[in-house]
Formats: C-alpha cells, structure tokens, sequence
C-alpha cells in the first residue's frame, strides 16, 4: 500500500513541474492578492482535478476519443483562455495597486476558487493526462482495486496540491516587493501567456480538423 502513495507522489512531482496556465494563474493571484487568495485557486485547481480522476476513472476516455468532443473542447478551452489573457493584458494591468486581502469580502472567495476550477477544467491536456494517468495506474502498476488506486491518486493530488500552495506561498513573499510597475509588467505577461496557450490549442485544433 506504501508503494501506491509513493507512486502517487512521484506523478504528482512531475505533473507540479510542468509550467503551464495554472502556474501563471496561481502566480499572479499570490503577488496581487497574497498567500491565501493563491491557496483558494489551488483549491478550485485541485477540485477540478479530482473530478477529472474520477469521470476518467468511470470512462471519460470514451467521450475524449470522439473526434467532435475533442474540438469543442479544444476551441472552448482555447476561447476562455484567450479570454482571461485579454482581461488580463487589457484591464487588469491598469490596475496598479495591491489589495488588502483583509478587505476582500467572503462572497468573493468561491470566486477564487472557481477561477482556478475554470482555468484547469478548460485545458484539454488536462483529462487527457489523467486519463493517461488513471490508464498507468489500473494496467501497468496494477492498482485497480479501490484502495490501490485511492492510495495512489491521494499521493498525486496531495502532491499537486501541496506544490500549489508552495508556490503561492513563495510567490506571496514576494508581495512586500511589488512596485506598481512590477505588477503591471507581471499582469501583462499573466495575459500574454495565457492568450499563447489559448491561442496555441485553438490552432492545434484547427490543424487537426
């Protein structure tokens, strides 16, 4: 049972390695906001991931393989992350001061966490790696049953989680440094990299069509 979380644990490093728009997501919510706000897209990063897990688990394969699937979700994924790119570039880069996290109000908290929801649960590279994942798991490490395979993907999504929250944390040190130039440089290259992930997967999809 040691083994599953360990497993578990070594894809959660590789995948908290990858840098891709939730790392420049929960970035610029740390610096801007502070540690917590960054803890709270974690969380909606982690929620979408373990729902992945499980409709992966119960055969999202089957839907992802459809060739119509695939490109709405490649020009759906791509439109909301060009999106927020734009709002990020245009308008959120003339914002140049750094809120209190203590006057953020508590309606706006989910807010926090379903952005980081959003911006996961929109990559199409996404259910496709835990679909990889869960494939790993259940035939070549062999953890079909349900402990097994529970132990394993607690070890994945604690990890991911964890690595989350650390980087918010590191980022969040940063927040007695921020300049307003140095926020609005860091806003317009949050947009300028989320727009190049959007706009990259829309011309994949449209490559593959």
């Amino acid at each position: 049972m040691i083994d599953a979380v360990l497993d578990g644990i070594k894809f959660g490093i590789v995948l908290s390695l990858l840098i891709g728009p939730v790392f420049f997501t929960i970035l610029q919510a740390s610096i801007e906001r502070g540690f917590w706000i960054g803890v709270l897209v974690a969380v909606g990063v982690s929620l979408s991931d373990i729902l992945y897990v499980i409709v992966a688990y119960y055969g999202l394969s089957s839907v992802v393989d459809n060739p119509a699937v695939r490109i709405y979700m490649g020009y759906g994924g791509g439109l909301i992350l060009f999106g927020f790119g734009a709002y990020y570039l245009l308008y959120k880069s003339r914002l140049n001061n750094v809120s209190n996290p203590g006057a953020i109000r508590e309606k706006s908290l989910l807010m926090y966490i379903g952005k980081g929801f959003l911006i996961n649960a929109m990559s199409p590279m996404v259910p496709l790696f835990w679909i990889g994942t869960v494939s790993i798991a259940t035939i070549d490490l062999g953890y079909s049953a349900s402990l097994p395979f529970t132990l394993f993907f607690s070890g994945v999504l604690g990890t991911v989680l964890a690595t989350d929250i650390g980087k918010a944390y590191l980022s969040g040190k940063l927040r007695d440094l921020i300049t307003h130039r140095s926020l609005t440089i860091m806003n317009v290259v949050v947009g300028l990299a989320l727009m190049v992930f959007g706009g990259r997967l829309i011309i994949v999809t449209l490559q593959t069509t």
